[in-house]
């Protein structure tokens, strides 16, 4: 009930309020909504801090509504889709891979992976092989370790792949990745391909490109190519001439290394010598207190002399089962039976059955048999709280005890918070040991995960979790209805497409006999469908984002004519239910935009990059980096009409914007750190009264905001507030910041009338101290005009859209687009207050303004025409109105022929006109124009 519960909690709150990195989350309410604000604070602090993905940076800026300072994740790398989880996989397998202490006298393979690295070009990849376990992933990532320690200027580039099947292992997401990483370091924003086929083929050229921009040498390391699928044909690019300052280096099992590979120079990993595996078995003993004999010291070191025995994996292995097994009872036993072990898969059965011998009963044991064979049927793995759902009898306990041993005894490890084999082998042996039956029993464990999964999807929770296993599991059971049942599961396509996983989802189509189009149909039909039941703001939001990324999938497949239909009413929506200058419909303008770029029609493409960089710049500022990406796209588009000039002044504009955002966030590669930014900046304000120390603190206050610290954002503006009236006088343009702000997060909290009385005050001095076409003054008057609307202040919000239509006119001259936006939703509020003849001329000159702009037969210029038919309508002349609505329907049907699609709206796409739903049907209207 908001009290604190006991002593030691009031004791633990204050000794945490003393700690400058610790996070208190205050909450008081249900433990669900409890447990999901603490979500949401985890995930941000990962993707902020660890991963370095920011999501916006409005150091100093207006706040606006929050909804404006949220960008879709997908945008951090621009167009290009990105995948946290796959990007956290490849850190962790890296750090696992660099764990071992032991560097089993690795300098002598250091020196030749040096050498290679200074040789002159042009050379061949140079192959690391050698048996499983010998150690070449624990090589590779020592010697990154270093490079990146002593050659600071060489880009370094690696991909560890994992269990054959699994996503590490699929060579369209690793070329991708692979790509992203050049062009993140090159400063390269240009739109990538996802056809997988493209992805491959377009490789080697992206790799010169982006090579020829990078001051030093770059090194790409992928660790067991061999285990990609079909590698030798996805990883043509090795054979080719490798530009002059890049070098590949790739791991492989001397076993199974392509015919053609084993021409190249190669560095062989030895068996190793009787020192070292001494060494290794002493770390492991001496960690438990186990000492051996010299006679048992030789019995080991006899045993390890094949070349199945003498390998890192296995050596650590038999280091770890003396040490667990001998601190608790026979050394001799122990060693007899580990002596009988001539593999590390049979190592590993012996490491298992003496873990099911420490167990207390036959519940665990069958549990233990469970984890293991659901871990091994799964596609990426299963995480503690899915093994809990899957077993309700699993106590956490159990779990915990059974997870340390396994994990102690290199059978299972973590990767991106889910449990898989730390090496093949084990699940080999997990196989052998409890599959020997054959298919029926994976079946059975895949059936398991699937009812799992399944009803995860009838709750509507679709995970990444889901969409990851789910249509693998029905793969690899060939069950193609019901593949193809959860392919059209939207979220589930929209789950996979948005994190890159392109190549998977087009496999999945092919495997059920789908071509192109007649995937790209059924998307839709499912679309049209699911938009039936859409009610409500969030709703159609969300349908927003569904039809994009059809549009896009599309785009990609180069179904452009295709494409356009979902983008376009992907655009309508979010100008309807949003704002038409609200940041995402900049995002559906961008998307549509790229496709009319691929189609040629750059007069087209010209027109929506524009209008999408004036809504970036009035809702970021002229030098965010979602404007500089604008500004990219915008000079490439020119350069395709041989613009050079045009081009090259906005990729200048550009860069400098991308060059002070990264030093702005600390490091080249713009990885930013918000909450220790705000750290330093609390520090910066314990001064005195100084208009820097103001401005740092509004800054801390939109830091707290973008982090949803409403509470403590508010503090910060205030201080921020009270400092600027202090310093620089109430009336000074910089108070007028600080009230927009604290406005603007009184409106996020839902106290209209406070943010009302701010939003006033912040207009009476911006209108005062500002130019009249001024971006803040065009800025809070928008903002205080949506809120007099949503308060129902219809009268008190005219003559701000009146100003809004006035700005816009000087800013951009009477005949711009965005003119007639504006001049549409004040005819809209006319409209919501039955003026219906104030809104007739304003309709007609946007009408005017978009036929000269884009042509009598464009989207916008049927939708205005839609509008003036019902307003006709409803002021009882018939006839015009079915004549307008006769020429709508034209523009409307000629654009379904276009995009070979039906028609997909009937809101409009001109304005913020959700309201101007009539009871009128089509039909009906019509009808009475035939009368």
């Amino acid at each position: 009930d908001g009290r604190v519960s006991s002593v030691s909690v009031q004791q633990l709150i204050e000794q945490i309020s003393g700690v400058n990195k610790a996070k208190m989350i205050d909450h008081v309410g249900r433990v669900e909504e409890g447990a999901y604000e603490i979500y949401n604070c985890v995930e941000k602090i990962i993707k902020q801090d660890i991963l370095g993905c920011e999501m916006t940076d409005l150091e100093g800026k207006d706040l606006g509504n929050k909804e404006d300072s949220t960008a879709p994740e997908e945008e951090v790398f621009g167009d290009v889709l990105w995948d946290a989880h796959d990007e956290q996989e490849q850190m962790e397998a890296f750090q696992q891979a660099s764990n071992s202490t032991c560097e089993l006298g690795f300098e002598k393979y250091f020196e030749r992976l040096n050498d290679l690295v200074a040789a002159p070009a042009p050379i061949p990849p140079l192959l690391v092989s050698g048996g499983p376990g010998s150690g070449k992933s624990l090589l590779l990532s020592k010697w990154i370790q270093l490079q990146q320690k002593h050659s600071p200027n060489t880009l370094i580039l690696y991909h560890f792949v994992g269990r054959p099947m699994s996503t590490s292992s699929e060579s369209a997401l690793i070329i991708k990745r692979l790509t992203l990483k050049l062009m993140q370091h090159s400063w390269l924003v240009s739109p990538l391909t996802f056809d997988p086929a493209k992805l491959l083929e377009e490789f080697p050229r992206w790799l010169e490109k982006l090579s020829a921009r990078h001051q030093g040498s770059i090194i790409i390391i992928i660790d067991s190519i061999d285990q990609i699928q079909q590698a030798e044909k996805h990883m043509k690019w090795l054979i080719d001439p490798l530009p002059v300052n890049v070098r590949v280096i790739v791991s492989v099992n001397v076993e199974t290394c392509p015919q053609a590979w084993r021409l190249w120079p190669t560095l062989h990993l030895d068996p190793l010598n009787s020192k070292d595996v001494k060494s290794l078995i002493s770390i492991e003993c001496n960690s438990a207190n186990v000492k051996l004999t010299k006679e048992q010291e030789k019995k080991l070191e006899r045993h390890c002399r094949s070349a199945t025995t003498c390998n890192a994996l296995y050596v650590t292995l038999l280091g770890k089962t003396i040490a667990c097994v001998g601190s608790k009872g026979n050394i001799d036993e122990i060693l007899q039976q580990c002596c009988q072990c001539q593999d590390t898969v049979s190592l590993y059965r012996l490491v298992l059955r003496s873990i099911q011998e420490s167990l207390q009963s036959d519940k665990e044991k069958g549990l233990l048999r469970e984890i293991l064979c659901v871990i091994g049927v799964s596609h990426n793995g299963v995480s503690e709280a899915e093994l809990m759902e899957l077993y309700p009898e699993l106590t956490s306990a159990v779990l915990a005890s059974l997870l340390h041993s396994l994990h102690k005894m290199c059978l299972l490890t973590y990767g991106c918070g889910l449990l898989k084999f730390q090496h093949l082998q084990a699940w080999e042996m997990v196989k052998l040991e409890y599959m020997e039956a054959g298919e029926n029993v994976i079946s059975a464990y895949r059936q398991k995960l699937v009812e799992y999964f399944t009803m995860q999807l009838s709750q509507d929770r679709v995970t990444w979790r889901s969409a990851d296993e789910l249509p693998w599991l029905f793969q690899q059971q060939g069950d193609k209805q019901k593949l193809h049942k959860c392919l059209l599961n939207l979220f589930v396509s929209q789950n996979l497409y948005k994190r890159g996983h392109f190549a998977e989802l087009l496999s999945y189509w092919q495997l059920v006999g789908k071509d192109k189009s007649s995937m790209a149909a059924e998307y839709f039909d499912s679309l049209k469908e699911y938009e039936k039941s859409s009610e409500g703001e969030e709703s159609m939001i969300c349908l927003a984002d569904l039809y994009e990324t059809l549009g896009r999938f599309l785009k990609d497949l180069g179904l452009l004519s295709q494409a356009v239909a979902p983008l376009q009413r992907s655009l309508e929506i979010r100008e309807t239910a949003l704002d038409p200058d609200h940041p995402r419909v900049a995002q559906s303008l961008h998307q549509l935009a790229g496709v009319y770029v691929q189609w040629k029609k750059f007069g087209n493409a010209e027109q929506l990059y524009k209008q999408a960089l004036e809504i970036s710049e009035n809702a970021y500022g002229a030098e965010h980096p979602r404007v500089a990406r604008e500004l990219d796209a915008l000079a490439t588009l020119y350069q395709k009409q041989n613009k050079y000039e045009q081009a090259e002044q906005l990729r200048k504009k550009s860069f400098r914007i991308r060059q002070k955002a990264a030093r702005q966030k600390g490091s080249l590669c713009g990885f930013a750190l918000l909450r220790q930014r705000a750290l330093q900046l609390e520090e910066l304000t314990l001064g005195k009264d100084t208009p820097d120390n103001a401005r740092t603190l509004n800054e801390l206050g939109v830091l707290y905001y973008l982090q949803n610290n409403l509470e403590t954002a508010e503090l910060f503006l205030k201080r921020s507030l009270e400092m600027r009236e202090r310093v620089l006088g109430s009336e000074h343009p910089d108070c007028a910041q600080s009230l927009n702000n604290l406005a603007a997060l009184y409106n996020e909290k839902k106290h209209y009338d406070k943010a009302e009385g701010l939003y006033e005050k912040a207009l009476d001095i911006r209108r005062r101290a500002l130019a009249p076409d001024h971006p803040s003054l065009a800025y809070t008057v928008k903002h205080l005009a949506v809120l007099y609307k949503k308060m129902g202040k219809l009268d008190k919000a005219v003559p701000l859209y009146e100003l809004a239509v006035e700005i816009r006119q000087k800013s951009f001259g009477p005949k711009h687009p965005s003119v007639a936006t504006a001049l549409v939703n004040l005819a809209v509020l006319y409209c919501q207050m039955k003026k219906q003849m104030e809104a007739l001329p304003l309709y007609e000159r946007a009408l005017k303004i978009y036929e000269d702009s884009f042509g009598q037969m464009h989207p916008r210029v049927g939708e205005t025409l839609k509008n003036l038919a019902v307003l006709s309508y409803e002021r009882g002349d018939f006839e015009k109105a079915a004549e307008l609505y006769k020429r709508a329907m034209e523009i409307k049907e000629a654009e379904t022929l276009l995009i070979g699609g039906k028609a997909t709206s009937r809101h409009s796409s001109s304005g913020d006109t959700f309201s101007l739903k009539s009871a009128l049907s089509p039909n009906a209207l019509l009808e009475h124009g035939q009368r």
